[in-house]
């Protein structure tokens, strides 16, 4: 399992049972194990998500958590496979199994990997424009997904608290809703600061979930 990955699932887990008042109880350790599994992909989200029935107070992280478990695979369970594996009929079968799974927050991952990769400090016009490629005529599906990042962009020079205001009164696409905030509040501190998780839990609406959310991504990029 790749490290990055395993301390943001724990960081993450942890955060949100704090943020909740939930006993993690044996989820966490379900969870490692399902990841570390040396079986397929589809083997593997079916381990993943008889966890996550296992353990329903943890429900709402399970697409995102979905996303880590990619991430993982793209990391780490790739590896020991052939060069071309990603090209191969086996791969594009599973992209089509698990076509609505997962959230918009596979993007940035692989965002802040691809940072990680060239040695690039993560910023929300680069994300948008050089990654997603929003401007692009080709990806307009893209462009109406990230619409009300793009339009705000500057909120991420404001503050934790004008985020979560603003959240409440954007028409944010349903692929961005959830995300809109722990997205912005990224780009805002990529760092993690204690301060801007204490903000989270003090101004957003789904506090449990965006500071989760925001926990799993800063110690991804760190």
């Amino acid at each position: 399992m790749d490290n990055r990955v395993k301390q943001a699932l724990s960081a993450s887990i942890n955060k949100y049972a704090e943020v909740s008042a939930i006993n993690v109880e044996g989820f966490e350790t379900e969870l490692l194990a399902a990841f570390e599994l040396d079986v397929n992909f589809l083997d593997k989200a079916t381990a993943f998500d008889a966890v996550f029935d296992s353990h329903p107070k943890f429900e709402e992280l399970r697409e995102v958590f979905f996303d880590l478990l990619m991430v993982n695979f793209f990391s780490s369970d790739v590896q020991k496979l052939e060069d071309d594996y990603l090209e191969s009929d086996e791969w594009a079968n599973i992209e089509e199994e698990t076509i609505d799974r997962g959230t918009e927050l596979l993007n940035l991952l692989l965002y802040i990997k691809e940072c990680k990769d060239e040695d690039l400090d993560p910023e929300l016009g680069d994300f948008l424009k050089e990654f997603l490629l929003v401007e692009d005529d080709e990806f307009q599906d893209e462009f109406e997904i990230y619409e009300e990042l793009i339009s705000n962009q500057q909120l991420a020079e404001s503050s934790v608290e004008e985020i979560c205001k603003a959240a409440e009164k954007l028409n944010i696409s349903e692929e961005m809703q959830e995300l809109f905030v722990p997205f912005m509040a990224f780009f805002l501190d990529v760092e993690g600061s204690k301060e801007t998780e204490k903000e989270l839990i003090q101004f957003s609406r789904n506090k449990a979930f965006d500071a989760a959310s925001y926990t799993l991504i800063t110690t991804i990029n760190n």
